[in-house]
Order: structure tokens, then C-alpha cells, then sequence
């Protein structure tokens, strides 16, 4: 699974064009076990949830011209100190999973309506949902920056950094700033991301992103 999930990072793309056909009970069935895990280990309270009425807010719709979300991640939890990043983590986790099921996704933090969302699951912190199925397109790429330019290691970089720091700039992050620094040393990293509207679900994002393309058998997080 982890080839076909570090497959997945490459061939992802933002999608904010669904054509409304609805998943099948296999992929249902398989998003709803990957879920289940991860709340399990993280303490989190992610749900899959249907709705006739789109969870879109203005901007996501006449904005960003999102269309055809019917189905989508609501992430959420009790508030705890870490809630963003550990949230962020998993959302990464479910975007990637959902492309090796061959559809497609859309992470919104600020073009959801709220109110809406919040009421589906009362209580809990939400800091964001995921639209996931089958795309009008598979989307494209983002622009990118370089490795030098988000990241530095102390002498000569392993080959695992290097797949790591090329692994974290797949990731998707709000407004795709990619403001994030990885260091490295030894087998030590740090991973370090400029205070910001989203700047924990996007640490949380690129921190699995990052494991993923390194190998979390070849470092330690500092």
C-alpha cells in the first residue's frame, strides 16, 4: 500500500468539479475502514457523511466554481492542543487513499459553510472537510517551489531527506504558499511552518507527506 499511496502523491491533483455520480459501496466501505483506523490512533473524530445540499459556501461556489460535492470528509475532533496538525495528518492520509481508489478530492478550509457542517456533527472542532469523487477532470499541478528553497541538511543530504523534502512538495497546502522549512541532520528532522490561517492542518499535511516520501524507518522528528 505504500507504494500505491506514494504513487497517489504524484498523480493528485485539486479537483473542484465533481460530476455528482455517487461512490460505490466498496469505496464507501474502504474510506470508512481507512477512517476507523485512523480515529482509532490519533484520537480523532472523522466521519464520511452524503448530503443533497452542498456544503459549499459562496466562494467555494461562485468563487472557486465548486460543483457536484455531495459527498465529502468532515474532519473533526475534541479540541486538544495538537487538533490542527493531527487532523492535518489524517487528512492527508485520506486524500492520498482515496486517489489509490482511483477518486478524486478537494480539501477546503475556508470555502465550506460552516454552520451546515458543524450541525452534522455538534460538539466537535472542525477544521475543514475533504470533497472525495469522481471529477468532471484529474485536475493539474500546482506551481511549486524548489527543495533548496524550503529545505537544508548539514553536509551531504541521504537520499531519503531528498525523497522527503520532494515528497512534501506534492503536499496541498492553503493558498499553496508552501511556507513550510525541513532541516536535517543526522537522522534528525525539523519540520517548522510560518504561523498562518491553516498553518497547522497544513503542518500536519506535510509532516505525512513527508514520512511517506522518506520512510519513517530512516529518521527521527525533533
Amino acid at each position: 500500500m505504500n507504494e500505491q499511496m506514494k504513487e497517489a502523491m504524484n498523480t493528485r491533483h485539486t479537483v473542484r468539479k465533481f460530476d455528482g455520480t455517487p461512490l460505490s459501496d466498496a469505496d464507501k466501505q474502504s474510506l470508512n475502514s481507512r477512517i476507523d483506523e485512523l480515529n482509532a490512533k490519533l484520537g480523532l473524530s472523522i466521519i464520511l457523511t452524503e448530503s443533497e445540499k452542498t456544503p459549499l459556501n459562496m466562494m467555494g461556489k461562485l468563487v472557486l466554481g465548486g460543483e457536484g460535492v455531495s459527498t465529502y470528509f468532515i474532519l473533526a475532533v475534541d479540541e486538544k492542543n495538537d487538533a490542527e496538525e493531527l487532523l492535518g495528518y489524517a487528512s492527508s492520509d485520506l486524500i492520498l487513499y482515496a486517489q489509490t481508489l482511483g477518486l478524486n478530492t478537494w480539501w477546503m478550509g475556508g470555502t465550506f459553510n460552516r454552520k451546515l457542517v458543524s450541525a452534522i456533527v455538534p460538539g466537535k472542532m472542525v477544521t475543514g472537510i475533504i470533497a472525495v469523487g469522481h471529477g468532471k477532470t484529474q485536475g493539474v499541478p500546482h506551481k511549486s517551489k524548489t527543495p533548496d528553497m524550503v529545505s537544508s541538511y548539514s553536509g551531504e543530504a541521504p537520499e531519503w531527506f531528498n525523497n522527503g523534502v520532494k515528497a512534501a512538495l506534492l503536499a496541498p497546502t492553503a493558498l499553496n504558499k508552501q511556507a513550510f522549512r525541513i532541516e536535517g541532520s543526522g537522522n534528525k528532522v525539523r519540520l517548522t511552518y510560518k504561523s498562518g490561517p491553516m498553518s497547522g492542518s497544513d503542518k500536519g499535511i506535510v509532516k505525512h507527506h513527508f514520512e511517506l516520501g522518506a520512510g519513517k524507518e530512516n529518521f527521527e522528528w525533533e
